[in-house]
């Protein structure tokens, strides 16, 4: 006689391919991690386009510093506010909305005449960006347990730095194909049929999931965090060109009050029974909050190089994109060889790994200076490999490992509210990175490319030892 359980199987053995791909707890990753994949990527794979870019809407390099720092600014300072929403009306409802948002944003920037346009568009992919991004560590974090959680949240933080290392071959191989004539805009418009699929097979394998009752946002702190970043990136990315007038000083001595006044309304919010953006308790645990203060110095430093490095290549050095994007085939191969490793690696050394991957990505940085001083004008870039390696390396050692230290340490009901900080910080550290490195960078270039480049490889080691530093206030615990 045939149990109810006994049929159960039967009729599962029985089911359609589709049907048997639904059942399986894995199904929702790859859509998520297309997601991830595409967020990631937008922001990288624009900076091997810039030049093509400013040479085509015959712009200026701070509407180009616009281009990524617009895109890291809206997807920064929305994702806390998002995460929250996603808690109160449905985690894959917002990730669909934010695909579908994607989706079209990326069509605008492909289509887009002039700057403004493609400024515009790319404020509004950040904003989609910051829709999609917590949800993918939220719905992770609900869907799986235990070393299935673990083995998710190290393919996450896979996906995200390949994303971020093979955004630039990406890039020049498209814009090198050139199909239909489109050069550039085709970093941005092979987002559209990725993101079809993706919102298409979504609602069938994620399934739906939400966080505590009565959660609201909080528009007030979402206005003020938003003013806060505002207020240092604005200046930064302007300053330069403008020669710095009284605005940006005003500006930039407003942001640290601002800051302060998210602060008080943070805990004026919680006294009073409200939810705050980040819950202050969330923020007391050692973990959490030095993983942000981490997470926030490492990305200053990754957007910026991507961007000077490319610059440097093609403006400097006089590589095509494709070219360009090649050279970052080592670092790639790098990054991916130390990322395989890193799980493993931090099981057994806990934050050490990260210390150590702090190191060598600094030591990267000084190698390439010490190869740019020995290039000169003609000499070969293959004098650079070695500091890619190195660089690509540290960086395998870090993302994955800072991820999955950080979001492991937190409760599951305050999966949203983590996973929206820890991407803001990404996000915003992203912004301010490429605003400060960007200023040096501009502002050095009367002496040249490799001058300028050299002073933001300097820069970018001495925030890549304090980031060592940082990694120290991480809990010391591991397994094994």
């Amino acid at each position: 006689m045939s149990t109810p359980q006994s049929i159960s199987t039967s009729r599962r053995s029985s089911a359609s391919p589709w049907a048997v791909v639904r059942a399986n707890r894995w199904a929702p990753l790859p859509i998520l991690l297309a997601g991830t994949f595409m967020v990631v990527l937008d922001f990288f794979i624009v900076n091997v386009a810039l030049p093509s870019m400013q040479a085509g809407l015959h712009t200026s390099a701070g509407a180009i510093q616009w281009v990524l720092a617009a895109y890291a600014l809206t997807s920064g300072v929305f994702l806390i506010a998002a995460a929250r929403l996603s808690d109160r009306v449905g985690r894959r409802r917002v990730f669909c909305i934010g695909l579908g948002l994607f989706t079209l944003s990326s069509a605008v920037c492909g289509v887009a005449g002039n700057p403004a346009v493609l400024i515009a568009a790319r404020l509004a992919q950040g904003a989609a960006a910051a829709l999609i991004a917590p949800n993918v560590l939220s719905i992770i974090g609900v869907t799986f347990d235990g070393t299935d959680r673990a083995r998710a949240f190290g393919a996450y933080g896979l996906v995200a730095g390949l994303a971020a290392v093979s955004g630039q071959l990406i890039g020049g191989g498209l814009i090198q194909a050139d199909v239909a004539g489109l050069a550039w805009r085709s970093c941005f418009l092979i987002n559209v049929p990725v993101g079809i699929l993706a919102l298409a097979l979504a609602p069938s394998l994620i399934g739906e999931s939400r966080g505590a009752e009565g959660v609201r946002v909080d528009v007030a702190g979402t206005a003020l965090v938003t003013a806060t970043v505002t207020a240092l990136v604005l200046p930064l990315v302007e300053g330069q060109q403008l020669g710095w007038p009284a605005w940006t000083w005003v500006s930039l001595a407003a942001a640290p009050m601002l800051l302060a006044a998210f602060v008080a309304q943070q805990r004026h919010l919680a006294r009073t029974g409200g939810v705050p953006l980040v819950p202050l308790a969330l923020l007391r645990e050692r973990s959490f909050s030095a993983g942000l203060a981490t997470q926030l110095a490492f990305w200053c430093g990754q957007a910026s190089f991507f961007l000077v490095l490319a610059l440097y290549l093609q403006q400097g050095r006089g590589l095509s994109p494709l070219d360009a994007g090649l050279v970052f085939t080592v670092l790639a191969a790098a990054y991916v060889l130390a990322s395989a490793q890193a799980p493993n690696l931090t099981e057994r050394y806990g934050r050490g790994v990260l210390g150590a991957g702090a190191i060598v990505l600094a030591a990267g940085h000084g190698l390439l200076l010490i190869a740019i001083l020995d290039i000169g004008v003609r000499g070969s870039i293959a004098l650079l490999v070695p500091g890619f390696v190195l660089v690509g390396a540290g960086m395998g050692l870090m993302i994955v490992p800072l991820t999955t230290i950080i979001m492991s340490t937190t409760k599951s009901e305050d999966a949203g509210a983590a996973s929206g900080a820890l991407g803001a910080m990404q996000n915003i550290g992203g912004a301010l990175g490429v605003a400060i490195t960007g200023a040096i960078f501009f502002g050095a270039l009367h002496s040249g490319y490799a001058h300028a480049f050299e002073l933001c490889l300097a820069q970018l080691a001495a925030l890549l030892l304090a980031v060592g530093m940082l990694t120290r206030l991480l809990p010391a615990h591991r397994s094994g």
